[in-house]
């Protein structure tokens, strides 16, 4: 698996430093506010672990799973797996993902969740790829601006691997061509 990575972008050690900094932003951010916290499933849950962990005020969590790729590639049409199960009217939501790419799978997101009247909908990302942006759309809090190259680890896969190393990795293109 490690030969399949052409280098480190982001270490573990830096991962780990900038996710406090924004934690901690967040809890300043939403003192009082009691958010719920909504994680993407499945990449944004060792991100959502370890920032949880910063976050040091009153919150609840619930997760969605969407699906939008297959392999490399996004197929561009959205589709809900799973659902919230709480009620979020009137709640300020922020939105956990693992990356902000196109764009298009969150602002689908915020869209579906503004439906339901919450007072807020925010997004923190641990990367963010501006080259490969198609929708109109920005993380309130973003850890990391990223190249346009393939990454892996720390929850983000490619067919499902790579998601369990301790770092950000660019993958070899041989690897996913």
């Amino acid at each position: 698996m490690i030969n399949d990575i052409e280098r480190v972008l982001l270490s573990e050690e830096v991962i780990r430093e900038k996710v406090s900094e924004v934690g901690k932003r967040i809890s300043d951010d939403f003192a009082e506010k009691d958010p719920i916290f909504i994680g993407v499933l499945k990449g944004c849950f060792i991100f959502m672990a370890d920032l949880m962990r910063h976050v040091s005020i009153p919150c609840s969590m619930d997760f969605m799973a969407v699906s939008s790729y297959s392999g490399a590639s996004s197929t561009g049409a959205v589709k809900i797996n799973k659902d919230l199960s709480q009620d979020v009217v009137g709640r300020h939501l922020i939105l956990v993902e693992d990356i902000l790419d196109s764009g298009v799978t969150l602002n689908y997101l915020k869209n579906y969740l503004l439906v339901r009247k919450p007072a807020s909908v925010h997004i923190v990302t641990l990367l963010d790829k501006p080259a490969r942006r198609k929708a109109d759309l920005y993380a309130d809090y973003s850890c990391f601006e990223v190249p346009d190259a393939f990454v892996v680890g720390y929850g983000l896969d490619y067919n499902e691997r790579y998601r369990n190393l301790p770092y950000i990795g660019i993958l070899k293109p041989e690897i996913y061509s």
